[in-house]
Formats: C-alpha cells, structure tokens, sequence
C-alpha cells in the first residue's frame, strides 16, 4: 500500500511541475498553442502511424528540454541568487538547448506537414 501511495505521490509532484512550468514560463505557452496546431493540422492531414510517431517525439524533445531548462533555471537560482558568469552560461546554455530542439521540430514539421499542406492547397 505504501508503494502505491508514493507513485500516487510522484505523480502529484510530476504534475505540480508542469503546472508551474505553464504558469511561469511563457515560451511553455508558445510551445503548447504550437503544438495544438500541429496536433490539428495532422489530424486534418491523417497522419500515418509512423508520421505521427515522429510528430510526437520532436513535439516531446522540445517540452523536455523546457521543462530541463525550467529545472536548470530554478536550480541556478538557489545556488547563485547573485549575478555571476557562470549562472549565466547555464541559463544561456539550457535556453540555447530549448531552441535547438524547437529548431529541429520546425525542420521535422515541415518534412512531413508540409508536403501533404501544399498539395491540400494546391501549391
């Protein structure tokens, strides 16, 4: 019973952390109404398994790497409440790590959204 308690709990804590990540952190807002239209223009454009599959992960890499770059953030925080150099080359770091990832969701997009979207329109 114990054990069940605490996944039960792991899970309540998992959750608290994203909803800090979607209260605090604009770029999260961006990534979520993003990823709504992406969500709905593949379900327009009936994705293939496979196509999907590799939706979902470029779509995951990026929250990944927010949330991490949330963590990081709050982490460097508590250890230099000061300005210092090196609490800026992590944050400049794990925010250069969300932008790769978003950057790479951008290309795996448009391989496979963007094909099938010109042909809807014609282009």
């Amino acid at each position: 019973m114990n054990f069940l308690r605490s996944r039960a709990r792991s899970f309540v804590y998992a959750f608290e952390g994203w909803r800090h990540v979607l209260r605090t952190q604009r770029n999260a807002w961006i990534h979520a109404l993003i990823s709504l239209a992406v969500l709905l223009v593949g379900a327009w454009l009936k994705l293939s398994s496979l196509e999907w599959a590799i939706i979902f992960l470029a779509m995951g890499i990026v929250w990944v790497a927010e949330f991490f770059n949330t963590a990081l953030e709050a982490a460097i925080d508590l250890a230099s409440p000061q300005k210092h150099p090196l609490a800026k080359i992590g944050k400049d770091v794990g925010a250069a790590a969300v932008l790769i990832a978003a950057g790479v969701a951008v290309v795996v997009g448009l391989i496979i959204l963007g094909p099938p979207l010109l042909q809807k329109f014609h282009w």
